[in-house]
């Protein structure tokens, strides 16, 4: 039995880096694998170059059942905290629309080097072994793990969630919190795809590529993307692309979609305008989007008409078409092409410092809790950002045996 101040469960971005900030602050962590390698998945975000960390970031662009826990953790580990590790890495990086920020070296380095970095204050390190048994006795968290047993005070759960199971994602963390007594949101597929249903009218538009925006209807009304229009892709079954992604995550079944496909012109505006008059219905939209996209839109009756021959209603008409055009889904493309995974630990049982309120000891971060990132580097920063939070908490915890955020010392 191996004794250790923390156990870490789990060796994405959450994991790697709550090892590295805990041998920072003098406690001795193991961090425990069960692939082959550390960040396995989070070699592959980005596709592959990693988008780590956004200028904008707000509870806003996170999706939960409380979503303003997210605001200290954010608060205590912003952009320019995220950006600061790139440089301690020696990894350059850009910015691109929307605020993303970017790695200029692949993910797979990245994730290398935050390993390397866990390593060099102390941390220990074993990969390809399974938990297969995790006890809490007497004030101990004991977890046996391959032919290596283990045991400390504090246990963090940094497991991620189910999506992508082809890098080795699973829901292991969330069963685990649900042994120990916790209530997990179920998990839904999150910046994924969309599939629409056989009778949609715009199928066979695959290839179309245009700025849209989308809003998701909820409990609360229409919800949009912060983000304003995004880049808006049509697949053989339905939607992808930036603004799908986005959408996704909000999404939950037999829910509308709402999609403003003219998001930055008023059509009636230039429905107005005399120039505009002579023009054909077809003519005026296959100007500003695609022409089989707008042949679709246009209602058959009104596409190859003269805009000055258009009454009120046909104007409306028009207008709902292209900017209002509403489509149950019939579901997503599923876990495996979903690139994150909504739900998880419920937060409002966790303290600010990511501590359960109920089991002592017991500390979570990134994917496998109920807080998911809208696209654009949100989940990575939360993974890291939540990780900061819980390894600072867990190190005031051994000092003043009293963690860091706790009621009388409200962060």
């Amino acid at each position: 039995m191996k004794h250790f101040d923390v156990i870490i469960l789990g060796a994405g971005p959450g994991g790697l880096f709550a090892a590295r900030e805990a041998g920072r602050r003098g406690l001795s962590a193991v961090l425990l694998e069960a692939q082959d390698r550390a960040g396995r998945k989070l070699s592959m975000a980005g596709g592959g170059m990693g988008n780590i960390t956004n200028r904008n970031l707000s509870s806003e662009h996170f999706v939960s059942e409380a979503p303003g826990f997210c605001r200290g953790p954010l608060r205590r580990f912003g952009t320019d905290a995220a950006l600061s590790l790139l440089a301690e890495l020696r990894i350059p990086w850009e910015e691109r629309e929307f605020g993303q920020i970017f790695c200029l070296e692949p993910a797979s380095v990245l994730a290398r080097r935050m390993l390397d970095a866990a390593l060099a204050v102390g941390a220990s390190f074993f990969s390809g072994c399974s938990v297969r048994e995790c006890l809490r006795e007497e004030g101990e968290f004991r977890v046996a793990c391959g032919e290596n047993s283990f045991s400390a005070p504090r246990m963090l759960i940094a497991c991620g969630g189910p999506a992508c199971p082809q890098a080795g994602a699973g829901d292991c963390g969330a069963h685990l919190a649900a042994r120990l007594g916790h209530r997990v949101v179920p998990f839904r597929p999150a910046l994924v795809p969309f599939v629409m249903p056989p009778d949609w009218p715009l199928h066979g538009l695959e290839g179309i590529s245009l700025s849209a925006k989308l809003s998701v209807d909820t409990d609360n009304g229409p919800v949009f993307d912060p983000c304003g229009a995004r880049s808006l892709m049509f697949t053989h079954r339905g939607f992808s692309g930036p603004a799908a992604l986005s959408a996704s995550c909000r999404w939950r079944a037999g829910r509308a979609l709402t999609v403003d496909f003219l998001p930055e012109e008023s059509l009636l505006a230039l429905m107005h305008q005399p120039e505009n008059g002579r023009q054909l219905v077809r003519t005026l939209l296959a100007r500003r989007m695609p022409a089989r996209l707008a042949e679709r839109l246009a209602p058959p009756d009104v596409a190859g008409r003269r805009v000055a021959e258009l009454g009120k209603k046909d104007r409306e008409r028009l207008c709902s078409a292209v900017h209002a055009h509403r489509v149950i889904p019939s579901g997503t493309e599923g876990m495996r092409r979903a690139e994150a995974a909504a739900g998880g630990v419920d937060v409002r049982e966790l303290g600010p410092g990511m501590e359960s309120r109920f089991v002592p000891g017991l500390f979570f971060c990134g994917e496998v809790m109920d807080m998911t990132g809208l696209l654009g580097g949100y989940n990575i920063h939360w993974a890291l950002a939540s990780a900061f939070t819980a390894a600072r908490a867990m190190a005031a915890q051994k000092k003043t045996g009293q963690c860091a955020f706790s009621a009388g010392n409200p962060c």
